[in-house]
């Protein structure tokens, strides 16, 4: 059963209230550190990182700064990155009790209990009267199913603390695994009582109710979730399960269609949707959920078992025996397979092949009850049925059901744009602490030859009329001999308008007008190149966009490379002119970062993502600040499986100030053990 425990994280604004800072030496840490604190209490966590961040450089020694940032990046899913900022801030000062909470709490997220444990062990040394550090202690024993443990500490929790709610909702859950149901109710019925407008607690009792089949009781308590939070997908799959169960199916069926409004990938949802569906005979319903399912986890053993046995009913036999097959495979001791393929087999004539699969049917049957096997996740019981709806709380074994798999949803993700020269405006040279922008003067030289605002960015700016007629008038004041720095100020001017053909023609002229020459000018050559080598993706891009076939990564949550159904189409574009352009451009410069990260980008879309590793890498290490590169690198690297590498890259980007980045981290990166 996977019970859902919410970590007590409500002391962060206790601590906010009562630590003590000491005083601060200079004033403009004292201002970063006040935003940082406010920018938390106000649930801006990105913002936080960005003061804490000044302040780490303004103070290396200062272990509530790392502290905070943790928090922060803790409430944005980054957990690898907290972890890091707590461990800096316990090497700082080694009896911060509140370094050693939370990381405790991390670890305890991450699934390492045994490191987890310890760290709330030394903080309760250090502070036996804080209370909050039994309550998290409570959880993790909870989550490492000492369940015993976690009732102690949830009990010295309540002593201390008896009117809050989440204590008796975990304790309730921890009375239930030790099998005291009546405990467990009444525990409940006091998280209830406390806050009765917290769905939770009507879920949880629901939930035990249903296990009971009090299932009009259960039914009243998602009813009241759903009322209190019409949103609650977790109270509508639950309260499809239980009108299942009272062979109500148009309303299960009605309640995983809410579900699927909300998480259109949900895979349990729609396995257990499509399983319906086969019972009411929309078999063609029933195909295409069970067809989503295997494209979100092709390792979904009973929906190719269960798609088998739709198969059969349509009379499709070739399929259902693929499926079978496909099944066999996976899990090689599923016994009502092998049966199931018997029949198929027969019907198709195999007669022989058909014996010899329902031998090892009845084989595989023998060995079953020979072992005693009481375990309910085992496939080699033919008397259990594998068509009827799956829980959350259900057991599966484990070489073919992971848990967490059932729940990823398919997702599209985008890299980071194409760096490139864009017109600004207006010059402007103005600054903030945080910009910590990158430096090169033959940049630098090159803006400030050109008669109007121009940096380098990954998108353009909206200006102004006024702005677009100074920078018309400064692209056409030349008539007589037209330079190429001219001819490229002229594209910058068209790009902005979309006049992607008229800009591409002036930035070739920029590049051929260049050629051959010296010095400064030569080296110029190296923008017109990067820029036009971005036209030229941008508008491949806007083709692709054109035929819905925009080049994503496509990944489940794991990070596994999702299958594509039949019938979508994905055309591989030719990015060889762009790469070609960029590489022209690092042979001129080849210390600029913004053409090894546009070539990360070039190459990831060729699907060249060993190639796209290198390049983003070695724009990170001309300019350690490029969070874009960051982020793109852990994209791919997570797409190829190297999870871990993947999020601490996100979670460096997350850092520095690439926002985006918690949201994939969320998705990613967070551990098994949920709240």
């Amino acid at each position: 059963m996977r019970t859902h425990i919410r970590y007590f994280l409500v002391m962060l604004l206790l601590l906010l209230q009562t630590a003590g800072w000491g005083l601060r030496a200079q004033y403009d840490k004292d201002v970063f550190f006040m935003r940082g604190r406010q920018a938390l209490a106000d649930g801006k966590y990105a913002r936080a990182i960005e003061n804490f961040n000044v302040l780490s450089q303004l103070d290396t020694t200062d272990y509530w700064n790392f502290f905070f940032r943790g928090i922060a990046k803790y409430n944005l899913g980054d957990l690898r990155g907290a972890k890091r900022d707590f461990d800096r801030s316990v090497r700082i000062n080694p009896v911060f009790t509140n370094g050693y909470h939370y990381r405790g709490i991390t670890q305890s997220r991450f699934g390492n209990y045994d490191a987890a444990l310890a760290d709330f062990q030394t903080a309760i040394e250090l502070r036996p009267g804080y209370d909050g550090l039994y309550f998290s202690r409570g959880v993790t024993y909870f989550l490492s199913q000492q369940f015993d443990k976690a009732v102690s500490d949830f009990d010295r929790y309540i002593r201390k603390e008896p009117k809050d709610p989440t204590a008796y909702l975990n304790r309730g859950a921890s009375w239930l695994f030790l099998g005291d149901t009546l405990k467990a109710v009444t525990d409940y019925n006091k998280a209830i009582r406390l806050d009765r407008f917290d769905p939770e607690g009507y879920v949880r009792r629901g939930r035990l109710f249903a296990t009971q089949n009090k299932y009009d009781l259960a039914i009243a308590d998602m009813d009241k979730a759903i009322e209190l939070d019409t949103t609650n997908t977790f109270a509508y799959f639950n309260r499809a399960i239980m009108h299942y169960e009272q062979e109500n199916y148009r309303e299960a069926m009605s309640d995983l269609n809410r579900v699927l409004e909300d998480e259109p990938g949900n895979a349990l949802t729609l396995y257990n949707r499509g399983l319906i569906s086969a019972q009411l005979g929309a078999y063609e319903d029933a195909l295409n959920d069970m067809d989503r399912v295997l494209n979100i986890n092709p390792q979904n053993v009973l929906a190719y078992f269960n798609r088998a046995s739709i198969f059969i009913e349509l009379g499709q036999y070739k399929n259902a025996l693929e499926d079978y097959d496909k099944a066999i495979e996976l899990y090689p001791d599923f016994a009502k397979a092998y049966m199931n393929r018997s029949y198929v087999k027969n019907m198709l004539g195999q007669h022989k092949a058909a014996k010899k699969d329902y031998d090892t049917a009845q084989k595989k049957v023998q060995e079953y009850r020979a072992k005693n096997i009481t375990d309910a996740s085992s496939f080699a019981d033919t008397t259990k049925k594998y068509s009827s709806l799956l829980s959350l709380d259900a057991e599966f074994a484990k070489k073919d059901f992971n848990d967490e798999l059932l729940q990823h949803r398919d997702i599209d993700i985008r890299l980071r744009p194409l760096y490139r020269f864009v017109l600004t405006g207006v010059k402007d040279n103005t600054s903030y602490a945080l910009d910590r922008g990158y430096e090169n003067p033959l940049v630098s030289r090159f803006e400030n030859a050109l008669p109007v605002g121009v940096k380098v960015k990954t998108s353009d700016k909206d200006l102004s009329a006024a702005e677009l007629d100074a920078v018309e008038k400064a692209a056409w004041t030349s008539t007589v001999q037209v330079a190429p720095i001219d001819l490229f100020l002229r594209a910058l001017y068209d790009n902005v308008g979309k006049q992607f053909n008229s800009a591409q023609a002036y930035y070739t002229a920029a590049v051929d007008e260049s050629e051959g020459m010296s010095g400064v000018d030569g080296m110029y050559r190296s923008f017109y190149l990067m820029n036009r080598g971005v036209l030229r993706a941008e508008m491949i891009d806007f083709i692709s966009s054109i035929e819905s076939n925009v080049q994503v990564l496509s990944m489940d949550d794991s990070g596994n490379t999702r299958a594509r159904v039949k019938d979508q189409v994905i055309r591989q574009y030719d990015y060889s002119d762009a790469i070609d352009d960029m590489n022209k451009a690092k042979e001129i410069v080849p210390d600029m970062p913004y053409v090894y990260y546009n070539l990360g980008n070039l190459y990831c879309l060729s699907a060249e993502h060993i190639a796209s590793i290198e390049n983003y890498t070695k724009a990170i290490n001309l300019w350690p600040y490029m969070g874009d590169a960051y982020f793109n690198r852990g994209l791919v690297l997570i797409y190829l499986k190297d999870k871990e590498k993947g999020c601490i890259d996100l979670s460096r980007a997350g850092e520095l100030g690439v926002e985006d980045a918690y949201g994939v981290i969320k998705k990613y990166c967070e551990d098994k053990n949920k709240e």
